[in-house]
């Protein structure tokens, strides 16, 4: 899942993002601790991946098995703040359910 994921993204192929969220998923926000479906993510990945200033670099798996993985890496966004965010995704049949992450902002 995290190659696909991440070939996704290189890519910005916000088809194929969305394609690996389940139907039921859960996404928690760091910022606030809400929480998003499917519709909201799909609709902030449409936004992330339709600007060019939104980059995602040093991303790499810290870990990664049947039903979970997690990955590290840093976001430049169109605001111009960057953080360096940590991801935890939990799997089932192959689609990511839930999401949440922890974020620190770094200097541009």
């Amino acid at each position: 899942m995290y190659k696909k994921w991440t070939t996704a993204i290189e890519n910005r192929d916000v088809d194929s993002l969305i394609g690996c969220l389940a139907d039921d998923f859960v996404f928690v926000r760091h910022q606030s601790g809400t929480r998003m479906n499917k519709s909201q993510m799909s609709e902030m990945l449409q936004g992330f991946m339709a600007s060019d200033q939104v980059v995602v670099e040093e991303g790499r798996c810290l870990y990664e098995n049947s039903e979970v993985f997690v990955e590290h890496s840093v976001v430049s966004f169109a605001d111009g703040s960057r953080e360096a965010i940590l991801t935890f995704m939990r799997l089932r049949d192959g689609l990511i359910v839930h999401m949440e992450t922890g974020a620190t902002p770094v200097q541009p």
